[in-house]
C-alpha cells in the first residue's frame, strides 16, 4: 500500500469547491483510494460527503493511501493538488 501525508493548502481546508476538485482527481485515478485525519480513520477519497465529513481545515495535514498499480503516481498526483489553494479562481481548471 502507498501513502503520503501532505498538508492542505486551501484555505478553506477540504470544503466545498476544494474537496470537490479532490474527490474527482482521487476517483478519476481508477484506484481505491483513502484519505484520514491525523489519528482519524480513512475514508473513500472519492466521496465528497465522505471527505467534507472529514472537516479538514486548511493547513492540517492528511495521510492519503491507494493500493494497486500507479498507486505511488496517483498518489503522487493527489498531493499535488493539495499543495495548491484549490479555492483560488485558477485552481483545477
Amino acid at each position: 500500500m502507498a501513502q503520503r501525508t501532505v498538508v492542505v493548502a486551501s484555505r478553506v481546508g477540504l470544503h466545498a469547491r476544494p474537496a470537490m476538485l479532490f474527490t474527482q482527481a482521487a476517483a478519476a485515478t481508477g484506484l481505491p483510494v483513502t484519505i484520514a485525519r491525523p489519528g482519524g480513520q480513512p475514508v473513500d477519497a472519492s466521496s465528497i460527503l465522505y471527505v467534507m465529513s472529514l472537516g479538514v481545515p486548511g493547513g492540517e495535514e492528511v495521510t492519503l493511501s491507494a493500493e494497486g498499480e500507479g498507486a505511488d503516481e496517483a498518489l503522487d498526483g493527489l498531493v499535488e493538488l493539495l499543495q495548491q489553494d484549490l479555492d483560488a479562481p485558477e485552481a483545477g481548471a
